[in-house]
């Protein structure tokens, strides 16, 4: 099969993601024709190149029953069973589909929205051009003396403990997010603040930025509308961490490794 018929083809039922079973391993189904036939009326978005061969993405209005050829994972689960290029592929398609499904008519006039590129909507009415919107968002990690603080939200799906976050706001530096966010939540005061890096969060479209501060003053007192439990943790007796596929968990392990 030539290299330059075959596609890679993204398939999501709202946030499952369809697989192709091959060799005992999954992924994201590569092949001349799409794994099932696109439903009418469907745009099919061009996403990008992944290893020389063009990617495309579309959305079906129902979940792929398992067969001995394909299945269908959650697109945060398959970080676990397909290839992380292909992970990260399939999270900007989902974010771009997302991007799609939620700017089908203008904000401004309310008239139909025309796709006029692959990441650009143009209104035929008021001319409004619409781009995928990111949402940025800090992480911080917290360092006191040989411990660092973990906290558990209210929002989270598990017991797991994690970074402070949250997201940045208008006239906002990063800095100054990261400021603010640990006092609203926490109650503490920080210094040192310095960046760690950055990965893009599907889930459905953030940006996730990772900083280091140290500890400055001051006693936790969580924001409890927020916040269920937080405290300084060492090495030796560090609750439930993170997924590995997240920031945050890579920022953790990080600490655990340097300090």
């Amino acid at each position: 099969m030539s290299k330059l018929t075959t596609t890679w083809w993204i398939v999501f039922y709202k946030d499952q993601l369809l697989l192709k079973k091959q060799n005992n391993k999954l992924t994201i189904p590569c092949n001349e024709q799409p794994p099932l036939p696109i439903p009418a009326d469907t745009h099919v978005h061009e996403i990008c190149i992944l290893e020389g061969q063009p990617c495309k993405a579309f959305v079906v209005s129902h979940p792929i029953e398992e067969s001995d050829e394909y299945c269908m994972t959650g697109l945060r689960a398959s970080y676990d069973f397909i290839p992380l290029k292909q992970y990260h592929t399939a999270g900007k398609a989902f974010e771009i589909l997302h991007w799609d499904q939620h700017s089908r008519f203008c904000p401004v006039c309310g008239t139909k929205t025309e796709m006029k590129d692959t990441i650009m909507k143009k209104c035929p009415a008021c001319g409004n051009e619409m781009y995928p919107s990111i949402s940025a968002a800090i992480l911080v990690l917290i360092r006191k003396e040989d411990s660092l603080l973990l906290v558990h939200a209210r929002n989270f799906k598990g017991t797991f403990y994690s970074l402070v976050a949250g997201f940045l706001e208008t006239g906002e530096t990063l800095e100054e997010c990261v400021m603010r966010e640990v006092k609203e939540e926490t109650g503490l005061d920080i210094k040192n603040i310095t960046y760690f890096g950055n990965e893009p969060w599907p889930y459905p479209s953030g940006l996730m930025v990772g900083f280091i501060a140290d500890y400055a003053g001051g006693e936790i007192s969580l924001q409890d509308e927020e916040l269920s439990s937080g405290a300084f943790y060492t090495r030796e007796n560090l609750p439930e961490l993170p997924r590995k596929l997240s920031l945050a968990r890579k920022m953790i392990d990080w600490w655990i490794k340097n300090n």
